[in-house]
């Protein structure tokens, strides 16, 4: 597998503006204090498939032949990269099923079916789910799509990156949350083309890890994957992001639950958004890595905003426990007044 070419995310770029109004980057002061340093905000809970995959589905899905989509395309998911492909499917007219685990998000397997996919339920985890989406690929003769060892994906999604830059050149860091990895391979393939100066900072949950102990030890390794945040939730790094971070990824943080649920709350609070588990993991290692960020300006791409009422309520309910003078505790209480 070769990565692509900053040309091919070039190429990216214009196939996706055909389908995507480019997604928010905004300045909130608020963040400022909180982190210490200047803070942009890449809104790709904004997309209408509320996750930056779609990009890169939309650029893939586009590009494939008339027989590959008329026989359908398959692939694995926890939710986002599902929602992705099944956007893209019916954009180009090709059948999709998607492969999820058997507790996955409720609000993204709905998103799917809305969009005219094929949802099966398989497995405890992601991995179980893609082992079983492979068999079905080749004994049904279908396009497996996988979520991350894919060059025209990688291109799509890299387009995350290339916006930011194009609309604030003066960045100096960029974090971006690990699951496969394919925002992260993405992000540092477009720095290290326009400005290697540039750092790169990937951010995975502590309580699944994979990808964190294969980039620092450059190989690919399995570890236990208990988190909550799905967006983040894979048990073995993927070969080509992998293979991307090992040669240009900066730095590479783990966080709690604790913290990535803080920083969810801090979203609704402090940018008036929703960010879901995964999205919110940017903000939780800034957080982290505050005194060592001081006076940078830094770009947090918040990867989805598929959150459920429910997960909304624990992160809203951890705030208030943490902080009883937030003003989150009247949102959680309901006693909020015009």
């Amino acid at each position: 597998m070769t990565p692509p070419t900053f040309t091919d995310i070039l190429r990216a770029k214009r196939t996706i503006a055909r389908h995507l109004p480019q997604t928010l980057l905004a300045h909130y002061p608020a963040l400022d204090k909180l982190c210490g340093a200047r803070i942009l905000v890449k809104h790709e809970n904004q997309q209408l498939t509320g996750a930056f995959k779609v990009r890169g589905g939309i650029n893939l899905v586009s590009q494939l032949s008339a027989d590959e989509r008329t026989r359908g395309i398959i692939s694995a998911s926890t939710g986002n990269h599902g929602q992705s492909i099944a956007y893209a499917a019916r954009l180009f007219d090709a059948r999709a099923i998607i492969v999820v685990p058997e507790q996955a998000n409720p609000v993204k397997v709905a998103a799917m079916r809305d969009l005219g996919a094929e949802v099966l339920f398989h497995g405890a985890d992601f991995d179980a789910a893609r082992s079983h989406c492979e068999t079905l690929a080749h004994r049904e003769k279908l396009r497996y799509i996988h979520s991350a060892n894919e060059p025209l994906l990688l291109a799509g999604v890299a387009t995350v990156a290339l916006e930011i830059l194009e609309a604030a050149p003066e960045v100096t860091t960029i974090i971006v949350p690990v699951g496969g990895g394919s925002g992260a391979a993405a992000a540092c393939l477009v720095a290290h083309t326009l400005n290697p100066q540039i750092k790169v900072i990937g951010v995975q949950a502590e309580r699944a890890p994979a990808a964190y102990k294969s980039w620092r030890a450059h190989e690919l390794l399995e570890d236990n994957m208990e988190t909550a945040a799905e967006g983040l939730a894979t048990r073995v790094g993927f070969e080509m992001t992998q293979r991307i971070l090992w040669e240009r990824l900066d730095e590479f943080v783990l966080v709690s639950e604790d913290e990535i649920l803080r920083a969810i709350g801090l979203y609704v609070e402090k940018a008036h958004t929703l960010a879901e588990a995964a999205g919110a993991a940017s903000l939780a290692a800034t957080l982290k890595l505050r005194e060592r960020l001081a006076g940078h300006t830094v770009a947090l791409v918040l990867s989805g905003g598929n959150i459920t009422i429910e997960q909304l309520r624990t992160a809203l309910s951890h705030d208030q426990h943490q902080n009883p003078k937030s003003a989150l505790t009247i949102l959680g209480q309901g006693k909020e007044k015009d």
